[in-house]
């Protein structure tokens, strides 16, 4: 094996001067979700006599099926990048992938999604632009496939009636959640629809620029316009049956494993009235709840959202005992196989630490 390319010294100084101040404040967001947290007596260490009485075997399982779930997620951006550069390996979208993954975990304010984009492209094949398009359709696609499934499955889940007033301690009504989850649907239809206008019609992206930031800048928009215009090259797969009905298929198997995990978790921590069909929403309400700010490690808004997911369907003393051990541990085993995934794709591929840290620090 390779010796691993050493990360220059001026990339590290270079990567603090540009993400001190996103650090300090997403450290201040994640203080911030811990004291409310604290305070709406939502436990971020779950009690004694609840995590006893966890199974180990569903456990595993659950972690099993997050194994394949998250191999997949990685492997499908192929059919995103193939219409732009047909040649480019498995091997190496899966790595970066999960090195941004990483990224994007511990990162400030998902500050990590540059990450992606930057590793992969390759000159006169691919551009940053191009690979950061791809990315950009791959989210808008994720995001409306998660909350069309979570809208349908809230519909059939038999939440609790009424819904409470309250999630732990903190007076946030139950019904938000829903209202939240609608409302977010209604978002990602409206960024696929301009996603697919701006595929159709590139001219529309670079006119919008021009009649925006062009009104503060002509040298900006003019930069600006120029990446919008190679950034629907990454668009490519959108009218191709072919790449897109490939990358709908492995999504729904992403998507479908995801939430058969939750329910398989939700069973390993007690929850044995936890249904299928609300597992998924559980996993949808997480999914549109990490889209907001938060700290280090997605940390605050992961457990605060799996928690108002539960309090649709469960008493607060369950929520408050197995479904403190399930936000628990479901946080805890994803970020350790996140970044025990990309660890290891940092130490097959030499280079991989260097890229990673010279797409925050460039």
């Amino acid at each position: 094996m390779a010796e691993p390319v050493p990360v220059s010294e001026g990339s590290i100084r270079r990567f603090w001067r540009k993400h001190r101040v996103k650090l300090g404040v997403s450290l201040v967001i994640a203080a911030a979700f811990a004291w409310t947290l604290k305070r709406g007596g939502l436990p971020l260490l779950p009690p004694r006599d609840a995590m006893e009485r966890v199974s180990i075997p569903l456990c595993l399982a659950y972690t099993a099926l997050l194994v394949a779930w998250s191999a997949v997620r990685a492997a499908r951006w192929r059919h995103l990048l193939r219409p732009v550069d047909p040649d480019i390996p498995l091997r190496r979208v899966v790595a970066v992938s999960f090195i941004s993954f990483a990224a994007v975990l511990v990162m400030p304010l998902r500050a990590g999604e540059v990450v992606r984009p930057y590793m992969i492209r390759q000159k006169g094949k691919l551009s940053f632009a191009a690979a950061a398009g791809t990315v950009g359709a791959e989210r808008v696609i994720d995001g409306l496939v998660l909350t069309l499934v979570l809208g349908i499955c809230i519909q059939i889940s038999h939440p609790l009636d009424p819904l409470p007033d309250h999630i732990g301690k903190l007076q946030i009504p139950v019904a938000a959640v829903p209202f939240s989850a609608y409302l977010a649907l209604s978002g990602f239809v409206l960024a696929f629809a301009l996603m697919s206008v701006f595929c159709w019609r590139p001219v529309i992206g670079r006119l919008a620029v021009e009649h925006t930031i062009g009104i503060l800048s002509k040298r900006a928009a003019a930069k600006v316009s120029d990446f919008v215009a190679t950034a629907a090259e990454g668009l490519r797969f959108l009218p191709s049956m072919r790449h897109m009905g490939l990358f709908l298929f492995e999504t729904a198997i992403y998507w479908g494993l995801s939430g058969i995990s939750m329910w398989v978790l939700g069973r390993a921590c007690g929850m044995e009235s936890m249904t299928l069909v609300q597992a998924f929403v559980v996993l949808g309400v997480l999914g549109v709840g990490i889209v907001v700010p938060a700290g280090p490690g997605l940390f605050g808004a992961f457990q605060a959202s799996t928690y108002a997911g539960l309090a649709m369907y469960l008493r607060d003393d369950v929520v408050l005992g197995a479904g403190a051990a399930y936000v628990f541990l479901l946080y805890v085993i994803q970020c350790i196989w996140i970044l025990l995934a990309a660890a290891f794709f940092m130490v097959v591929d030499r280079s991989a630490a260097r890229d990673a840290m010279e797409a925050q620090s460039n």
